[in-house]
């Protein structure tokens, strides 16, 4: 028996395993008091909803400059992609790895984890749950990291003030990168996961034969 099957509810806020009163509607935590639920509402609805939005906003996190550096009244404005070439032609490769890596392939990398993932729950794949649900908690947990641009330009634009000598300027691409990053990060929480081992549930009549993936379902319950 799961715990769900034996009447238990999972916090979403704090994580208690609560038993909800009997005959009661809206339930809530008796440690936070966040209103509880069997799964989180409307998760696969709003997961979509910010990943289309990341998509839209990561065009023109690319197109738009993301900052400008004028030295001496002389400067021109510079995408991430410029950024990178910057770096590599002034041999700054560690740094350009380092940008590359944080801000185009971690961002590209956790929303095709996350349209994976909403698809093979939308069809109802038993492919590797197990696996899947180690996907979501990398992908949930790595997003944050990919805001290393944004942190890197407010330092510089707060620090570099050297009146006609020097100045740095954010860009409408910081915003939309910033944007992007916001917003897998609140797909990532909207997702739930255990969405995926309802798929494995066994349907009446049935016995499944995963052994490993049964011991993982009781544990997601």
């Amino acid at each position: 028996m799961t715990a769900a099957e034996a009447g238990y509810l999972l916090c979403h806020c704090c994580h208690l395993l609560c038993r909800p009163q009997p005959g009661s509607i809206h339930s809530r935590c008796p440690r936070c008091g966040a209103v509880l639920h069997r799964r989180k509402p409307n998760s696969l609805a709003r997961t979509w909803a910010l990943t289309l939005t990341a998509y839209i906003l990561y065009i023109p996190a690319n197109l738009l400059p993301i900052m400008t550096v004028t030295m001496s009244g002389r400067g021109e404005p510079d995408t991430i992609l410029s950024g990178v070439k910057e770096l590599i032609v002034g041999g700054m490769w560690p740094l350009a790895l380092l940008v590359f890596f944080a801000s185009i392939t971690v961002p590209v990398l956790k929303l095709l984890a996350l349209t994976f993932l909403l698809l093979s729950v939308r069809f109802g794949s038993h492919w590797r749950p197990w696996e899947r649900t180690v996907l979501y908690r990398l992908t949930e947990s790595i997003g944050r990291w990919s805001m290393i641009d944004v942190f890197v330009i407010t330092i510089l634009v707060a620090v570099v003030e050297l009146g006609t000598l020097a100045t740095i300027e954010a860009g409408a691409g910081a915003v939309a990168f910033g944007g992007v990053v916001v917003v897998t990060m609140f797909a990532a929480m909207s997702f739930d996961p255990r969405l995926i081992w309802d798929c494995m549930a066994p349907k009446d009549g049935e016995v499944s034969s995963h052994s490993r993936p049964e011991g993982a379902y009781r544990m997601q319950r």
